[in-house]
């Protein structure tokens, strides 16, 4: 038990969205055209885990919706926007918004965005998650390094996503067959999330890097 504890990520979103094992999940992207663009989540057996509607969606230019399989919300994000004209650079502040028992809003992690970051090319970028260490080992220490960290190029389908110990916890990925099938590696790839750790917080960061790429949940 202590080993396994000692493994365990504590949840962003939920505990309930974690597994006791690794979970290779499928994304595929809806298109525009037929029901406002956006991503479905299935597991191996084809079961529906997560649906992202985008602004194609939900209308509204920088909001994204993350529900699960049963159409509960989970998630709402959300980008800021914000110029610092002495650098040159538009920071675009994305904030995700989970609910608590009472069904209120409260804000779980932040990402800042700045034009032609890693996020656009490789490189890395990191996400705050707020309150408590979460995206880390289980110890009970307090401090300032709550994040996630990407690495690697979403638009290429090539991606980790790594805790604040430098753990990979997920990894974006495409195979062969996959491109083969479909023609085109953006519109059905694995995400390969670690055992306990949150695949809903995941899938919302994912929204976000699908976003900034002008995929599927953009207008």
């Amino acid at each position: 038990m202590g080993a396994r504890s000692s493994q365990a990520v504590d949840p962003v979103v939920s505990r309930r969205y974690s597994s006791e094992s690794e979970a290779v999940l499928v994304v595929r992207r809806r298109p525009h055209m037929v029901n406002g663009g956006g991503f479905v989540v299935s597991n191996s057996k084809q079961q529906v885990l997560f649906r992202v509607d985008g602004c194609g969606v939900l209308g509204t230019k920088g909001k994204l919706l993350l529900r699960n399989g049963d159409g509960d919300d989970l998630l709402l994000i959300r980008k800021m926007g914000g110029m610092v004209q002495a650098l040159n650079m538009v920071h675009k502040k994305w904030e995700g918004f989970g609910y608590d028992n009472e069904g209120e809003q409260k804000l779980v992690f932040t990402l800042k965005d700045p034009k032609d970051s890693c996020l656009v090319q490789h490189g890395s970028i990191r996400i705050l998650v707020h309150g408590k260490p979460k995206i880390s080992s289980t110890r009970n220490i307090h401090n300032n390094n709550n994040y996630v960290e990407i690495k690697g190029s979403f638009s290429e389908r090539a991606c980790n996503i790594m805790n604040s110990d430098g753990r990979s916890i997920a990894q974006i990925r495409t195979q062969k067959e996959i491109e083969e099938m479909v023609g085109n590696k953006k519109d059905l790839y694995h995400v390969i999330v670690k055992a306990n750790v949150d695949q809903a917080f995941i899938f919302g960061v994912i929204a976000i890097l699908d976003y900034i790429h002008g995929e599927s949940t953009i207008c």
